[in-house]
């Protein structure tokens, strides 16, 4: 995915940034390392291509070292949007704000708070990534969606078989966009969710 010369530069910082802090505490798994930008950071690049320039309110879920929140944030700098970054981890959530102070990133917050704990966002827009399997994510969704909100949810090869057992206890509309980085993955989109399935 293409990016402007800003979003570049705040990406080779965040980068350094993290390759610095998971020497203290684990962001990211070491084997991840050696693919952070060709696989890790183009993946959740996908987000800002897919979701609206315009989101209004960007609400990531269990954000750990910035996967995708931080990344969408910083190639959404001059479009209004503004991020709320969920996670409950202490260490973690200090290494998001530390990045967010070091890059000078103004349309970010950290919210270090369980999410079931979180007051409700009213999110335009939810993103996740390596959180949870679909079912258990149907909970957060609920509770954070605005009315015409839309989830984007970054999903590996098993996703058809989280989205039929996500459809056994919910109802909601969805849409798969194949992943550009990895074979057989998808971006789940979903909205208009609702407790009972169909």
């Amino acid at each position: 995915m293409s990016v402007s010369r800003e979003t570049k530069d705040l990406l080779i910082q965040y980068e350094a940034l993290l390759r610095r802090w998971n020497l203290k505490i684990n962001l990211v798994s070491p084997n991840d390392m050696t693919t952070l930008t060709s696989r890790h950071i183009q993946d959740c690049l996908q987000l800002a291509d897919l979701a609206p320039v315009a989101a209004g309110h960007w609400v990531d879920l269990g954000s750990g070292g910035g996967l995708p929140g931080l990344v969408v944030a910083f190639s959404k700098v001059h479009t209004g949007t503004r991020f709320t970054l969920v996670e409950s981890d202490q260490r973690k959530a200090t290494f998001l704000r530390q990045v967010i102070r070091e890059t000078n990133l103004k349309n970010a917050v950290v919210l270090s708070q369980r999410i079931e704990c979180v007051e409700p966002l009213k999110a335009d827009i939810i993103s996740a990534r390596a959180l949870a399997g679909l079912p258990d994510l149907m909970p957060y969704l609920a509770r954070h969606l605005s009315q015409n909100g839309r989830a984007f949810l970054l999903k590996g090869k098993k996703w058809r078989a989280e989205l039929r057992d996500a459809q056994e206890q919910w109802d909601f509309l969805w849409t798969a966009h194949p992943s550009k980085t990895q074979e057989e993955a998808a971006i789940l989109e979903i909205s208009k969710v609702s407790y009972g399935a169909k």
